[in-house]
């Protein structure tokens, strides 16, 4: 597990969940609200730089081809999701079994004394009744958050809130293909600086982790799905804020070069997860890099895990 990260919590038995109904779509031929169409082609995936975990499998460099697809400008927001659950009554993971993992940091200190902590990243709690709407658990709310990213959602959850949207979970090369903006090789959308002329780009953490965030880049939790500069395909916060869910299965085993539209491993037991978020920092996790790649437990949600859509072109 890394230290950004939630930890794994498979939920036990009983999900209840099922798909909603679809929403009315647009006309056909029409532009999805929200997408942006990319005509795809062949890029380099992955990364070969020297300070990369080799565990987390971003290497070998390896050319893909993607057919064209629409992605996401921005990832799912409080305010798209809560129409999503107006419109179906769905109830996510978080909601039927009864919490989810928030940063201590900022939760009130009587619900920091005595929450359950993992022994390996005492800085998550588990909190009681967090769930999306109350993000910090019984008494918080989104409705100054309206335009941040949902978060406390599950694979599921995500997958449903797509299904319903008429769209889909994007597969992790279309992620990287899109993070990238065009740019071949570079290590974030931007390109190989972290903060080029002093300017932040992305909402990751500054100063000392877990004790002590600065928020020079401006946020100490999620920023607004649409904050800093987009990169070259108009696409907001590809680095940092939220990790995003894909929809392939996890793997550290490649295909070779020449590949087109690969999709992931057939099943598995851990879902990637890509971007980086707020909670990120190069002293102990650099995988804000376009390349960067993580894993969790598909019924595992937190406070800085969400999503984009993707649609087939």
């Amino acid at each position: 597990m890394h230290a950004c990260c939630a930890p794994s919590a498979p939920r036990p038995a009983g999900d209840t969940r099922s798909a909603p109904a679809t929403k009315a779509s647009s006309a056909a031929g029409s532009t999805p609200d929200g997408l942006v169409r990319l005509d795809g082609g062949t890029f380099r995936m992955g990364s070969a730089d020297a300070d990369v975990n080799r565990a987390d499998g971003e290497g070998p460099v390896r050319e893909v081809t993607l057919s064209p697809f629409w992605i996401g400008r921005h990832t799912v927001t409080n305010a798209e999701f809560a129409e999503f659950v107006e419109a179906t009554g769905y109830r996510t993971g978080a909601e039927q079994f009864g919490w989810s993992y928030v940063f201590a940091a900022f939760l009130p200190s009587h619900l920091r004394r005595g929450a359950q902590r993992p022994d390996a990243a005492p800085w998550w709690c588990r909190v009681d009744g967090a769930y999306w709407a109350a993000p910090e658990g019984d008494g918080s709310n989104v409705d100054e958050r309206m335009d941040h990213p949902v978060v406390h959602v599950d694979h599921g959850d995500a997958a449903a809130y797509c299904a319903w949207a008429g769209l889909r979970l994007p597969t992790e090369a279309e992620w990287e293909y899109a993070a990238r903006g065009g740019l071949e090789g570079k290590r974030y959308p931007w390109g190989d600086e972290l903060t080029p002329d002093g300017d932040h780009r992305c909402n990751i953490w500054q100063g000392k982790f877990p004790v002590r965030n600065t928020a020079d880049d401006g946020y100490r939790g999620t920023a607004p799905a649409e904050s800093f500069e987009p990169n070259g395909f108009g696409l907001y916060c590809v680095a940092g804020n939220v990790w995003e869910w894909c929809a392939d299965w996890w793997t550290t085993e490649h295909p070779a070069s020449g590949v087109r539209d690969p999709q992931g491993p057939d099943g598995g037991e851990m879902r990637v997860m890509r971007g980086g978020s707020y909670l990120c920092h190069h002293s102990y996790c650099n995988r804000y890099r376009v390349a960067a790649r993580t894993n969790n437990d598909p019924s595992s949600c937190s406070g800085n895990i969400g999503f984009r859509c993707a649609k087939d072109a």
